[in-house]
């Protein structure tokens, strides 16, 4: 599928070939790794090595996308441009780049959402399956947190409970990890309200700073400003441990509930990499991350570290998606819009 707002992939390749030799050869001149010398993949890359994402420029998976394609350039010695084509979770954009060829000059950044979450609300058919990329590495874990408005009164889950009946709360969108997260809770807490779909974060931070929406749940690097501001106060976190950036806030496994819930993402390649190729992109992706730009990028954005390798994260999807849907299987959750 080829956007219109987007070349296809050879097409932009080759726009992009004269910008990316002409850094390759000023590298060259300055000593610096084109192509990687005599390591795996000495003949790879042979141009720009682009990594789309599926959500909107200035999001949190944008930023930790273009951050790794710094770091990557800088190694590679060819331009790593992040292209943005937003829609379905990610859907789009994994599907598309899933369908070219596999010599490494197509990645896509994951959202773990969509493998382990949107499936439960979407078709079969509608639905990403992972088989048919090649994960690279892991990158990072970013951590839901429960938020509920100053005018709300709530302090605590127990004030939650109380109010129950009446409750509206805000997700992120249909088939994402904050709607799971509350809806789990919500079941498990035998707690009643009314879930109020919102496209991103950002839409769902607001609604609950104005108090349309009591609750709301949204990642911390969103919502971190309103907390330190006094606009909204954290309830609990969906992560399995405490958060490093909200040690004072308990997590829903503290609280005696079954929802450990985060966003992880990854950078992944089309199916069938050769092997010469997939480690010179992993060599890239680890020389980027090392480096102490991307590790203040991370403290920036409240981003814990989880670094792991392509088969720990299809192992590790893999089996939180069977925990999810085991999860709305056993409290009779809909994921599905409508």
């Amino acid at each position: 599928m080829t956007s219109l707002t987007r070349p296809a992939p050879r097409i932009r390749r080759a726009l992009l070939g004269a910008t990316a030799a002409g850094a390759a050869l000023t590298l060259a001149a300055c000593g610096g790794n084109v192509g990687g010398g005599d390591a795996a993949g000495a003949d790879f890359p042979a141009g720009p090595v682009t990594i789309t994402v599926g959500q909107d420029a200035g999001g949190s998976t944008d930023l930790i996308a273009r951050a790794v394609a710094e770091g990557m350039a800088d190694d590679l010695g060819v331009s790593v441009p992040v292209i943005n084509r937003a829609g379905a979770n990610g859907a789009l954009a994994t599907e598309e780049v899933a369908a070219e060829p596999a010599d490494g000059h197509e990645l896509v950044l994951l959202n773990a959402s969509l493998i382990t979450i949107t499936p439960l609300a979407v078709s079969d058919d509608e639905a990403v399956d992972l088989s048919d990329l090649d994960v690279l590495k892991g990158l990072s874990q970013d951590d839901y947190v429960l938020l509920a408005s100053a005018e709300s009164g709530f302090e605590e889950l127990a004030d939650l409970q109380d109010a129950s009946g009446g409750v509206k709360y805000g997700t992120t969108g249909v088939g994402t990890g904050s709607q799971l997260a509350q809806a789990a809770l919500f079941a498990q807490a035998e707690i009643e309200g009314t879930a109020v779909p919102f496209d991103s974060g950002s839409p769902a931070l607001t609604a609950v700073v104005g108090d349309q929406v009591q609750v709301a749940t949204v990642q911390l690097g969103e919502a971190k400003p309103q907390i330190d501001a006094g606009t909204v106060v954290p309830l609990l976190a969906f992560s399995a441990e405490r958060n490093q950036f909200l040690p004072d806030v308990p997590t829903a496994v503290e609280e005696g509930y079954d929802v450990p819930v985060s966003q992880f993402r990854a950078v992944a390649a089309p199916k069938g990499l050769p092997e010469d190729v997939k480690a010179r992109l992993v060599e890239s992706i680890d020389a980027a991350i090392a480096s102490e730009t991307y590790t203040a990028f991370n403290e920036n954005n409240l981003l814990t570290p989880h670094e792991i390798s392509g088969d720990e994260v299809t192992t590790e999807w893999t089996e939180l998606a069977e925990k999810y849907r085991a999860l709305t299987d056993e409290y009779d959750i809909s994921l599905a819009e409508g």
